[in-house]
């Protein structure tokens, strides 16, 4: 277990966090894992690690912009090593925008990001009404409604498949 990883994240509610800790508990098999918050990530060199998966949600269709600035900075070092990124988003919970060749905010991560990941993932998050700040929890029910999704304020609604995070954290290892 000589090799050394890194899990970085941008969350906005902390499904991406959990799906980081789902990842490192496998890799972790193989491999000594760091997991940070890419907005902590300032004083992190990557020289230390083997291999990087950046993990990131989405709000409002949009991934955080220190994703973006991350990858700029980072690059080179990035495609020096093995590397992998997933996002994590709500439209991932329809079958036909659950993979990274359907879902239409990896499409547009791979168009506009000068990082081209070796490894790509894709995760349906969780809408958990009650901890929305009030205009957050309109908008969402709103988006709910359009896309078919739960618009039930009072509920958590976790869309997460367990097992195609294994399954990616899987496949990263081989």
């Amino acid at each position: 277990m000589g090799s050394k990883t890194l899990l970085l994240y941008s969350t906005t509610d902390g499904q991406t966090v959990s799906i980081c800790e789902r990842i490192k508990s496998e890799l972790q098999k193989y491999s000594k894992v760091d997991v940070s918050p890419l907005d902590n990530s300032v004083n992190l060199k990557l020289d230390n690690y083997d291999q990087v998966i950046i993990g990131a949600s989405i709000r409002y269709g949009k991934h955080k912009l220190e994703l973006y600035e991350f990858i700029k900075s980072h690059k080179v070092e990035l495609e020096n090593k093995k590397n992998g990124f997933f996002s994590v988003n709500v439209v991932a919970r329809k079958p036909n925008k659950n993979t990274p060749e359907t879902n239409p905010y990896i499409k547009k991560f791979l168009e506009i990001s000068l990082w081209q990941p070796q490894h790509i993932g894709v995760f349906a998050g969780k809408i958990n009404y009650p901890k929305y700040r009030f205009l957050d929890k309109q908008m969402i029910r709103f988006i709910m409604y359009i896309t078919k999704g739960p618009t039930d304020t009072n509920g958590t609604f976790e869309f997460t498949d367990w097992n195609q995070v294994d399954l990616f954290a899987q496949k990263f290892c081989t």
